[in-house]
């Protein structure tokens, strides 16, 4: 059974560059605030920056990024730019993190047991 769960796991297909770039994209503590800013309303940028607490530039930068990815469109309406989520199955994405990040599982053993053997792999 060992030999076909190996199997399965080398006969998946490499993840690709995207997918390493959208997941950088995401690693930033300032962009993942800008998503929850977007999650219920397209924003101005002014807003965004109001809401945040940064600067005009600073927030453009990590729009930026997050556009690249895909993650957030824009449209203009004279001086101003709004965005919105543009792929809302992120939210979904970052739920799922937070409750892997809120529950490491049985195999997170930090430090020596007393409990014979730390793995729960072997």
């Amino acid at each position: 059974m060992e030999a076909t769960a190996h199997a399965s796991i080398t006969s998946t297909p490499v993840m690709s560059t995207d997918l390493a770039t959208l997941f950088k994209a995401l690693a930033h503590p300032k962009r993942l605030a800008i998503l929850e800013t977007l999650r219920d309303a397209e924003r101005c940028v002014c807003e965004i920056e109001e809401a945040l607490g940064l600067r005009q530039a600073y927030v453009s930068q990590q729009l930026t990024v997050l556009r690249e990815t895909g993650l957030v469109c824009y449209r203009k309406d004279g001086w101003n730019v709004y965005y919105r989520i543009a792929r809302p199955e992120v939210y979904t994405l970052l739920e799922m993190a937070a409750a892997i990040d809120n529950n490491p599982g049985d195999c997170a053993v930090i430090g020596p047991t007393d409990e014979g053997d730390p793995t729960c792999c072997s």
